[in-house]
């Protein structure tokens, strides 16, 4: 007589956890499509399916501690899918195993699947990225077909049974001992095919088209940023939901201010009398020209800064700042009566009058005063 208890390898007072978790663990490792060409696995896993047959049923399992017999336990057995018991080989299996033996018992077939996401690249101003903008941008992508809503169909008339799996998606073929479920190969796994196509999709479902897609820039933006529009990607599959648009920002350089994070960076020339005697200049700022105020003796090079006029923080309250540098523009051609003064000013001050004085004069102006 077999030992049902030893062939699953647990005791007599196993419960019905413990016989199904050995189960799965032996059906597992001995399943014939593991070992293919495996005689002894196969007589194995025949040995596993009558025990568990037998012990998952508690009738049976009575008779077989009382008697040493289950009535019905082995006699007739056989293998259409993985067994001929009652319980279900995918319920046993369950979710763990169900991408493994899925294609076997049957249960997988065609389903929705969500359309491919896009990327769009879109290139937009300094100012744009500071102040925010609407842009409307022309995506080509596939869409469901207008006229057969994507079922590939003429209008009116859909797709029919798939003949060779009768609507069911799977085949089946026998193979020795047990019966193998298989994707159809003339439907492609979903029960129905086309016979008369659309003549605007020729039977594909889908249509190349040009969509406007609006877009909301939020201020402060910059380049490598992605904006997500939902449901604006290539049609789904078999009923699933399309995809995304991902559009991918890239900020053009500015032709004065240099950006650094959430801060403006600016160069602004001042004349060397400016620099000398102080003044004010008026500075170019994104909200607007404003003035600041040049202090006598200021150096090349200095850094004025305005709080509040740089880029807006992305998501967030405030803004950077603006920072300008000033250099001293020291003129390249002077007339005869502005060289005569600057030879005055030198006598006055105490330089020396020679064919070098004007390398000192900007010497003087390019650099910060040594006192200082």
């Amino acid at each position: 007589m077999k030992d049902y208890y030893q062939i699953l390898g647990v005791d007599r007072s196993a419960d019905d956890a413990a016989l199904k978790k050995a189960y799965r663990q032996l059906a597992l490792k001995y399943h014939p499509d593991r070992n293919p060409g495996d005689k002894a696995g196969e007589e194995k896993f025949k040995e596993i399916n009558e025990a568990y047959a037998c012990l998952s049923d508690p009738q049976k399992r009575s008779n077989y501690d009382n008697f040493g017999t289950a009535e019905g336990a082995g006699a007739g057995f056989g293998y259409e899918g993985f067994g001929g018991f009652s319980t279900n080989f995918g319920d046993i299996f369950g979710d763990m195993f169900g991408d493994i033996f899925g294609e076997f018992t049957g249960r997988r077939r065609t389903r929705p699947t969500k359309g491919q996401d896009l990327r769009y690249d879109l290139e937009i101003s300094l100012q744009e990225a500071i102040f925010g903008i609407d842009r409307d941008i022309k995506i080509p992508r596939w869409e469901n077909c207008p006229d057969c809503e994507g079922t590939g169909s003429t209008p009116g008339k859909g797709p029919d049974v798939c003949p060779n799996c009768k609507g069911t998606g799977q085949t089946r073929i026998q193979q020795g001992f047990f019966t193998i479920s298989k994707t159809c190969g003339k439907c492609g796994g979903q029960g129905r095919i086309i016979t008369d196509p659309c003549a605007k999709c020729k039977g594909q479902g889908k249509v190349r088209r040009e969509r406007k897609v609006s877009l909301k820039i939020p201020a402060g933006v910059d380049t490598g940023i992605r904006l997500r529009v939902g449901g604006e990607g290539e049609a789904g599959l078999y009923g699933g939901p399309p995809g995304d648009l991902y559009v991918v920002l890239n900020v053009t350089p500015h032709p004065f201010f240099k950006r650094k994070g959430n801060d403006l960076l600016c160069e602004v020339p001042i004349s060397f009398v400016q620099a000398a005697l102080g003044g004010e200049i008026e500075i170019p700022t994104m909200d607007g020209a404003t003035v600041i105020k040049i202090p006598a003796g200021t150096p090349s090079g200095r850094v004025f800064h305005l709080k509040g006029k740089g880029v807006p923080k992305l998501g967030g309250y405030g803004k950077g700042d603006q920072f300008i540098t000033v250099f001293v523009d020291v003129p390249k051609k002077l007339t005869p009566r502005q060289k005569e003064l600057l030879k005055e000013f030198a006598e006055l001050s105490g330089e020396e009058t020679s064919r070098n004085f004007m390398d000192k004069v900007k010497d003087f102006f390019n650099h910060k005063e040594q006192a200082n």
